[in-house]
């Protein structure tokens, strides 16, 4: 028998598998108050989260133990 794969719970926080395997990052910093003093471009490119990259995915995916 195996040895079952503890993930990396500071992984776990920080990112989320999707549907189709892909990897999502964590929710962009500066979001939470003082918006208004924020200009609409700026909060718009904050509100998108972005995937992993390809080169990084597999790391991830290991600490993750996917």
């Amino acid at each position: 028998m195996g040895k079952k794969f503890k993930s990396k719970k500071s992984v776990a926080k920080r990112f989320t598998v999707t549907g189709t395997g892909k990897i999502k990052v964590r929710k962009q910093s500066g979001r939470s108050h003082l918006m208004g003093s924020k200009s609409p471009k700026r909060k718009r490119q904050m509100k998108d989260q972005p995937l992993l990259k390809k080169t990084q995915e597999l790391a991830v995916k290991r600490m993750l133990g996917i």
